[in-house]
């Protein structure tokens, strides 16, 4: 029972500590020394106006909503966090020609039982969804090696995400099996995410009458979809970053 009640206790703990941390964050848009985590000498700066009180109370109660907000996708952070740190770690003991030397091995060995037991159609999907994927993964660990966080959120996750999301769409361009299944879906989410997403500014139009689904307007579509899913993965493991460095 009382081991029950510290590891609650730690919980909590470590939830306000977060909630703590986010808050000075945001305060610290605005206001100067607002983490005094890092400002235990100076202290936390406070107006010493009327003005300046209101305005700092009216900014930090605007910060409770935005923390409200932003701490269940932190949450989420830190558990992708986690994996991204493993899958990073395996990378940085096999560098990235070992990384291409693995994919080559799976996706090769993929590709030949797809030759023994499918048809001419079936291996050159495996082996076109394999190509891409490992050229994406590659470029995903070369983006995470250089040129710091920003490139690493910008163009790493992007292409992590691409070596999940490509592949089977890749693959679907080769195999009528596949095609039966992935293509008439990811018109579905197509006219989705036109109608309730990228109505805005009539975006929706514009690629209504420029682009048609089809070939690879698919491969096109998913790409769209990985980049800024990247973005958001990466943004997300950089709150986490921010409110728990360690």
């Amino acid at each position: 029972m009382a081991t029950g009640s510290k590891t609650r206790g730690g919980v909590f703990h470590a939830i306000s500590v977060d909630l703590r941390r986010l808050h000075e964050t945001w305060m610290e848009l605005v206001f100067p020394r607002q983490r005094t985590s890092t400002h235990s000498v100076l202290g936390k700066w406070t107006p010493n106006t009327t003005t300046g009180w209101i305005g700092y109370r009216l900014w930090a109660a605007l910060g409770v909503m935005i923390v409200a907000l932003l701490y269940p996708l932190a949450l989420f952070g830190f558990m992708a966090r986690f994996y991204a740190r493993k899958a990073d770690g395996t990378a940085t003991r096999i560098g990235i020609l070992g990384v291409v030397a693995v994919s080559v091995l799976i996706w090769g060995a993929l590709t030949v039982f797809a030759h023994f037991r499918f048809s001419r159609t079936g291996f050159l999907a495996v082996g076109a969804a394999g190509v891409v994927a490992t050229i994406s993964a590659a470029l995903a660990v070369v983006f995470s090696r250089v040129g710091g966080r920003k490139t690493t959120v910008f163009l790493g996750y992007p292409f992590g995400m691409t070596a999940v999301f490509l592949p089977p769409v890749v693959a679907a361009l080769y195999s009528p099996t596949l095609a039966q299944t992935i293509f008439p879906q990811s018109e579905s989410l197509a006219i989705w995410l036109l109608d309730n997403v990228l109505y805005v500014g009539g975006i929706n139009e514009f690629l209504r009458s420029r682009y048609s689904l089809s070939g690879l307007g698919y491969v096109g579509m998913w790409f769209g979809i990985a980049v800024p899913l990247g973005w958001i993965l990466g943004g997300l493991v950089t709150l986490a970053d921010l409110i728990r460095p360690k």
